[in-house]
């Protein structure tokens, strides 16, 4: 790393205890899905759902999802990991996606709501306002680490120093993309919980839609920032998930408006 001001640079390290480093983007995604347990717990019993499903689903959706995170970074980087096969575990220096951790949580949340007998997007519908604000937390682990940053700029003189450090990065400072898209997140979350307690006649899988056409807008507008992106030949790949989950999202929403008796949330 260079640094203009190394002495202000961060630790990717945040606790060393003998032998054990804790690292910052543990303690955010940690974190982040801690705070998005705890909600979901509060909402789940006015779905009829029970605290206990809701614990018993993310000790199998965190896990797999942290291993869907890496193992879909590790595929789109398989130059390298191929020949540092020694470096494919090594996930504390950096080096998850969000969107294979998506994709391993939702196949465990439909194989989850089947054996437990629970609508898969009441499940869904509980738990988005979370993954949100997991969603934007897990991003500040990013930016400790130095990745997902966009282009060379000239300046950061409208960010605090400590941000304006992190981003010096190669003897240049970068495009915060990681800011962003944390703000993006933040702001569907806190867009999910007004819908959620203000608006009457949602109707179930109405939190879910949203969720797909925001983070995937959001998603799609950051991704063209960031020069770190994961390549499928000249195509980024985020950018057509992007798209994926706007038209997924839209088409739900539309299906679910037509579709005659389904139910509401709230009435």
């Amino acid at each position: 790393m260079n640094n203009l001001f190394p002495f202000l640079a961060l630790n990717k390290i945040a606790l060393q205890l003998g032998p054990l480093a804790i690292h910052w983007y543990a303690i955010f995604i940690v974190g982040g899905a801690a705070l998005a347990v705890w909600l979901a717990c509060k909402e789940a019993p006015k779905r009829n759902i029970k605290t206990d499903d809701i614990i018993d689903f993310v000790l199998f959706a965190f896990p797999l999802g942290i291993v869907g995170a890496r193992l879909y970074y590790v595929i789109f980087q398989w130059s390298y990991y191929s020949q540092h096969p020694s470096q494919i575990i090594a996930m504390w220096d950096g080096g998850g996606a969000i969107y294979g951790s998506l994709i391993a949580g939702a196949i465990v949340l439909f194989v989850f709501s089947y054996y437990r007998m629970i609508h898969p997007l009441d499940l869904l519908d509980i738990t988005i306002p979370g993954v949100f604000l997991a969603q934007a937390m897990g991003r500040w682990g990013n930016f400790v680490n130095q990745e997902a940053y966009g282009k060379i700029v000239s300046n950061l003189d409208w960010l605090p120093a400590f941000i304006r450090n992190q981003m010096f990065i190669d003897g240049h400072y970068r495009m915060p993309t990681f800011l962003f898209e944390s703000i993006g997140t933040l702001s569907g979350f806190i867009l999910v919980m007004v819908f959620r307690h203000r608006i009457k006649g949602l109707k179930r899988g109405d939190i879910f839609s949203f969720y797909l056409v925001w983070y995937g807008a959001v998603r799609f507008i950051v991704e063209g920032m960031r020069t770190d992106s994961l390549m499928l030949g000249p195509a980024r790949v985020s950018q057509w998930l992007s798209v994926l989950l706007v038209i997924v999202g839209l088409v739900l929403f539309i299906y679910r408006r037509m579709k005659k008796n389904v139910s509401y949330i709230r009435k």
